[in-house]
C-alpha cells in the first residue's frame, strides 16, 4: 500500500466532505447501510475467517466475541449508520456570536477536522460506525484495524464505499489501511497530511499511539470502572445495578472491573458473593470478602489497577464513603464511576469529587455509551481532559472557525 497516494485521496475526499450539504451526507449514510445489508453474506464469511483463525490461535473467548458478527451485529451496524442519518449535522452550528461596538460581527462556527485517522483492535463493528461517524461530520476517514479483524474490516468497507459511490460521494473518503506494522507507523507519523489520530482498544495500543504519534491524537482511556455500594444502597438495586455493569457484555470497557461496599453492609458483602458467584464471575477479594466465602480468591497486587474484561471482578470493603473516593482516585482511569445510594448528600459528593469522564448515580456504567446517550454511534469513549470527553460523537468530531465579518470596519 502507498500511503501517501492514500493520504492524498483522503485529503481531497475530505473537501469534497466538507462542503457537501446535510441531505447529500445523510443519502450517503442510508446508502452504506444498504450496501452494508446487501453484502450480509460476504461480510459473515469473511468474519468467519477471523473468528476461526482467532479461535485457533488460542485467543480468549471474550476476545473472540468482540470479534465475531452476527446477522443482528450486522443489522446494528445499518441501523447505527441510519440512525447518523436522522441526527442533526454539526457542521456550520454556530457555537457563539456577538457584534462588537463596532459593528463587526463575529462567529465561532463548527467546522470538520479533515482527515481523521482511527487506529483501532478487534471490534469489527467500529469499522462502520467510525467510518458513518466521519461521513456525517464531513470528515475522510484512515481507517486502521487490527489484523486479527482484517478479512471483516476487508468487506465491510468494501461495502461501505460502494454505498457512498452508489450515493455520489467520492468512495475515498473512507479507506482501510492494510498491511504491516510499517503503515501504522506512517499514519502516527504523518502529521499535516492526517488532521487527528483516534486510538480505541486496549492500554497496549493507546499508550502506543500516544507516546509514538507525530499526529495530534484524542486519547480513548481503558475502562477500570467501579461500583462503589454506599452505606444506604438498597439491596435489590445494588445487586441488579452490578449483576448487568459485569455480567450483561464483560468484554467492554464500560463493564465494572471492580466493586466497593462500605463497611456497615456485611449483608451487601454476602449478597454480592452469592449472586455473582452464581452468575458465573470469579471475585478477586481482599479479606473481608474472601471471609464471606471460600470460593473468592485472594486480589493480587495489582488486581485492582486493570481490565479484566473477563467475568472476574476485584472486590473490596471500605470504611467509609471517602475511603471508597480515595481508592477510585487512586486506581481509576477516568471512565465511568458508580455510585449506589439512597443518601442525596452522598451521591452529590460522588458526583462532585470524582473524577471521571462518565459519573453515575443508581444506575449501571453500561448506560456509559454514545448510542444510549442518544448520540447515535460513537467512535470511542474519551478520558482525556481536551477538547472531548466521554462518548465521542459528532459535535466532538469538529474544530471550530471564527468567521468574522464587518462592513468596511478598519482597526484604529
Amino acid at each position: 500500500m502507498d500511503f501517501t497516494s492514500v493520504a492524498r485521496a483522503a485529503r481531497t475526499a475530505s473537501r469534497q466532505l466538507a462542503t457537501a450539504r446535510r441531505e447529500q451526507k445523510d443519502a450517503a449514510l442510508l446508502a452504506m447501510a444498504d450496501s452494508l445489508l446487501e453484502a450480509q453474506e460476504a461480510v459473515l464469511a469473511a468474519n468467519d475467517v477471523d473468528v476461526r483463525r482467532a479461535e485457533a490461535s488460542g485467543t480468549p473467548a471474550p476476545m473472540v466475541d468482540r470479534l465475531r458478527l452476527t446477522p443482528d451485529r450486522v443489522a446494528g451496524m445499518a441501523d447505527g449508520l441510519r440512525a447518523l442519518a436522522r441526527l442533526a449535522d454539526p457542521v456550520g452550528d454556530v457555537v457563539r456570536g456577538w457584534t462588537n461596538p463596532n459593528g463587526v460581527q463575529i462567529r465561532q462556527v463548527r467546522v470538520p477536522f479533515g482527515v481523521v485517522g482511527i487506529i483501532y483492535e478487534a471490534r469489527p463493528n467500529v469499522t462502520a460506525d467510525a467510518a458513518g461517524i466521519c461521513v456525517k461530520s464531513g470528515n475522510a476517514a484512515l481507517l486502521r484495524g487490527s489484523s486479527s479483524a482484517e478479512a471483516s474490516n476487508v468487506a465491510i468497507v468494501a461495502a461501505l464505499r460502494a454505498g457512498l459511490e452508489r450515493a455520489g460521494v467520492t468512495p475515498d473518503a473512507v479507506q482501510l489501511l492494510t498491511g504491516g506494522r510499517e503503515v501504522t507507523a506512517e499514519l502516527m507519523g504523518a502529521r499535516g497530511s492526517v488532521d487527528v489520530l483516534i486510538p480505541r482498544g486496549g492500554a497496549g495500543l493507546i499508550d502506543a499511539v500516544v507516546s509514538g504519534s507525530k499526529v495530534p491524537v484524542i486519547e480513548t482511556g481503558t475502562g477500570n470502572c467501579h461500583l462503589y455500594l454506599d452505606a444506604t444502597a438498597d439491596p435489590d438495586m445494588a445487586v441488579a445495578i452490578l449483576l448487568n455493569a459485569k455480567t450483561q457484555r464483560p468484554s467492554v470497557c464500560n463493564a465494572v472491573e471492580t466493586v466497593l461496599v462500605h463497611r456497615s453492609r456485611a449483608d451487601l458483602v454476602e449478597r454480592v458473593v452469592a449472586e455473582l458467584t452464581a452468575a458465573g464471575v470469579t471475585i478477586h477479594g481482599d479479606d473481608d470478602f474472601r471471609r464471606a466465602s471460600p470460593q473468592v480468591v485472594a486480589a493480587e497486587p495489582g488486581e485492582y489497577d486493570g481490565e479484566y474484561l473477563t467475568l472476574d471482578i476485584a472486590a473490596r470493603v471500605v470504611d467509609s464513603f471517602d475511603d471508597a473516593v480515595d481508592h477510585i482516585r487512586a486506581h481509576g482511569t477516568g471512565h465511568s464511576e458508580t455510585i449506589v445510594t439512597n443518601d442525596l448528600a452522598a451521591a452529590e459528593r460522588f458526583t462532585a469529587e470524582v473524577d471521571a469522564a462518565v459519573v453515575l448515580v443508581n444506575t449501571s456504567s453500561r448506560f456509559t455509551d454514545g448510542g444510549e446517550f442518544g448520540f447515535g454511534a460513537e467512535i470511542g469513549i474519551s478520558t482525556q481532559k481536551l477538547h472531548a470527553r466521554g462518548p465521542m460523537a459528532l459535535p466532538e468530531m469538529t474544530s471550530t472557525k471564527y468567521v468574522v465579518t464587518g462592513q468596511g470596519q478598519t482597526r484604529p
